[in-house]
């Protein structure tokens, strides 16, 4: 028996993994894909790695304005594979899903394409062996794998954000089964980003994007920083993104890889440089690449002036992750869904 006393109600089901897979799709608490039983020992040994309280409230859930506890949230992380050691990351990003300033009514209800991104920074990604380096994006490591599977149960079991009811994205996209990966600190040539958001280095935190997609940056044959920033920006001024729409002014996510990084910064670029020059080189867009019907509301919403569009309202809002594999010159830009902002919260490990 769990030592500690939990309140969720306890499901009877068959002792066949395939059974229960079968029962909590049909019931709609499943991403699809096949799941761990949260059995009371299963959960009980999250909840213990976390040091808080089953019934400590983590926060409201939108659009469901649902009450999430600690257990409620152990609950789904166990359904995704987790870990116990992974839960203090998990709980994080769950106060960060939580905050009214991440604007998740938003993100669960949109008919957009967005997923969260979550880039964890400090050293629990050593600890919990995230993946900062090759194929950060993509398969093969437990940690990124379903801490960011457990962000999507938690928006699907507790926010109530239901394919078709309620989220009316019309794609989605792979994002949301999970996107979860940190920051590669050790060839960063800048300050990381949770120090950039004013924590600690030796801090370790998360931070949550709303992420429409990827788009990818290859460029292997430039030597100079100024040049690299200029072709970079030019795969940025995309017209079909949310952050080019009138009245989004949100942040975008540029994923350096550490080669582009280590060209730039060779070149005597600060991060606060290489933001600057990001938003010169995107701030005067010809309205004319836009239909002319649109360039109307361009105008009345004064995303448009003097016959330009800018990107982003200034500097601060190019965020930069330097990430991912050597050797390989390839960049990564995340456009996000444009009413949510970049939001970092601390890792509260057991004390």
């Amino acid at each position: 028996m769990p030592s500690i006393k939990l309140r969720s109600p306890v499901l009877e089901s068959e002792d066949d993994l395939e059974a229960i897979y079968d029962e909590y799709y049909r019931k709609g608490w499943t991403d699809g894909l096949p799941i761990v039983p949260p059995t009371e020992e299963r959960v009980a040994r999250m909840i213990e790695a976390s040091g808080r309280a089953p019934e400590e409230e983590v926060g409201i859930f939108s659009p469901r304005q649902a009450r999430g506890t600690v257990e409620q949230i152990a609950v789904n992380a166990v359904m995704a594979g987790c870990r116990p050691e992974y839960f203090p990351v998990v709980l994080a990003i769950a106060e960060g899903l939580a905050d009214p300033a991440f604007d998740l009514f938003s993100v669960n209800t949109t008919t957009n394409a967005v997923a969260v991104l979550t880039v964890i920074n400090g050293p629990v990604r050593q600890q919990l062996e995230i993946n900062c380096s090759y194929g950060l994006l993509g398969p093969g490591w437990r940690a990124n794998a379903t801490v960011g599977r457990t962000v999507r149960l938690i928006q699907l079991n507790i926010a109530g954000s239901i394919p078709g009811p309620v989220s009316k994205s019309t794609h989605g996209q792979p994002g949301r089964y999970t996107l979860c990966f940190g920051e590669f600190e050790e060839r960063n040539p800048w300050e990381p980003l949770h120090v950039e958001h004013g924590f600690e280095r030796e801090e370790s935190t998360v931070t949550l994007f709303a992420a429409q997609g990827t788009v990818p940056i290859t460029e292997t044959r430039l030597k100079s920083g100024k040049a690299l920033i200029h072709f970079i920006a030019h795969c940025q001024d995309i017209v079909g993104t949310n952050n080019m729409l009138p009245g989004h002014p949100g942040d975008s996510v540029l994923i350096l890889c550490p080669d582009h990084a280590m060209v730039i910064h060779r070149d005597g670029y600060s991060k606060k440089a290489v933001k600057e020059a990001l938003f010169e080189l995107t701030r005067r867009i010809p309205v004319s690449r836009w239909p002319e019907e649109r360039h109307g509301e361009l105008i009345k919403e004064q995303k448009a002036k003097g016959g330009v569009v800018s990107l982003h309202e200034g500097p601060d809002n190019f965020q930069i992750v330097v990430a991912g594999g050597l050797g390989g010159f390839h960049s990564t830009w995340v456009p996000t869904y444009a009413h949510s902002r970049a939001l970092t919260k601390k890792i509260r490990t057991r004390n």
